[in-house]
């Protein structure tokens, strides 16, 4: 992405296909350099937003390499970003927490402590809050603070922000106040009374072909080419917003009959037109995995249509085969979110002209 003289710059980690990116682009950023290890993602977001991606493992890399690469020196960085997977720190997770995955908390803060950015953005899953979460929260905190960051952390739901979509989230922005009072405001909910719904999202797509082939005129907008016959069944009993409580016994699965309780309750369920999406996740190209069926007609939610949901433009187009399409789809963050948060830093940057006492927030 060509750097614009006075923009302020931005490096995205665990940058997926680029949805942070996209916002932050949106919001004002030059993103100078991004990263991941999904070679999919990678060439989604080489081919959607620019060279400047690097593909490796956030272990394997170290900050000099990250900043030789961009051209910077420590402390020229305005924003670090990015969404470290943390795959234990889940609610609807049960069992083991001691996923290898949650340590990547700590390689994003050692890329602040040795990157030293204005600003740093941290997005995780709301498990993030939660016992779970809170042994590396605490660590992060600490050193942080050493490096005289203010730590603003807040839940927000996407669908507050004009994401179509109940999507909540943990967010950390860091501020260094090293001559400055924080000046940072997570931004106001912009539809406070009427969320947009997924009518407003996806109502104007045409129907995909039904041959499994691709719209000629949507990219990524094709069927579900394997929903067995029993699974079209059932999803023809499932009414707009409803789950797998609406199939008749015959068609329940045996882990779900006589267990109406069952923590599960959105699998084999459709969306309902005017209200939000419920979250997608990676895995939202199967209706037997959420709420992921589409309003009316009898099949899975396309690519295209999550990638609506999701706040995607239509000039996205996703790389790889319809489960790599829909990782990246339900990975990302909203680039709609991601643009509301850029610009509360862009104001918070502007408000930080007269130097007073710094103050570190504790958690």
């Amino acid at each position: 992405m060509a750097r614009i003289d006075g923009d302020p710059i931005a490096i995205d980690l665990f940058c997926g296909a680029g949805g942070l990116s996209i916002g932050l682009t949106d919001a004002g950023f030059s993103i100078i350099a991004a990263l991941d290890n999904d070679p999919v993602a990678i060439q989604s977001y080489r081919d959607n937003i620019g060279p400047h991606v690097h593909f490796a493992a956030i272990e394997d890399v170290s900050a000099s390499d990250l900043l030789s690469s961009a051209g910077i020196e420590p402390g020229e960085c305005t924003l670090l970003a990015g969404g470290p997977p943390c795959q234990g720190f889940s609610l609807q997770r049960r069992g083991h927490r001691d996923d290898a995955r949650n340590g990547l908390v700590r390689h994003f803060i050692r890329m602040v402590e040795d990157i030293q950015p204005q600003f740093f953005l941290m997005e995780n899953v709301e498990g993030l809050l939660s016992k779970h979460g809170k042994p590396y929260l605490r660590e992060f905190s600490l050193r942080a603070s050493r490096l005289d960051y203010f730590l603003h952390l807040q839940l927000l739901n996407a669908a507050d922000y004009g994401v179509p979509q109940r999507r909540r989230r943990a967010f950390l922005i860091g501020e260094r106040t090293r001559d400055f009072a924080p000046k940072f405001k997570f931004p106001n909910a912009t539809t406070p009374l009427k969320a947009r719904t997924v009518r407003d999202a996806i109502g104007d797509l045409p129907s995909p072909p039904r041959d499994g082939s691709c719209h000629p005129h949507y990219q990524n907008h094709f069927r579900e080419a394997r929903l067995a016959a029993i699974n079209i069944e059932r999803i023809r009993h499932v009414p707009p917003g409803g789950g797998r409580e609406h199939l008749p016994a015959h068609l329940q699965l045996d882990c779900h009959r006589n267990n109406l309780g069952h923590r599960h309750k959105d699998v084999y369920g459709r969306l309902a037109w005017d209200e939000p999406s419920v979250t997608l996740t990676a895995r939202f190209d199967s209706f037997t995995r959420g709420r992921f069926a589409h309003p009316e007609e009898d099949r899975s939610l396309t690519i295209r249509e999550g990638a609506r949901i999701q706040t995607f433009p239509d000039s996205f187009v996703f790389a790889g085969n319809r489960e790599d399409q829909a990782r990246q789809v339900g990975n990302a963050v909203p680039p709609q979110l991601g643009e509301r948060l850029g610009q509360a830093i862009s104001a918070a940057l502007v408000r930080s002209s007269a130097p007073v006492v710094s103050a570190i927030e504790d958690h």
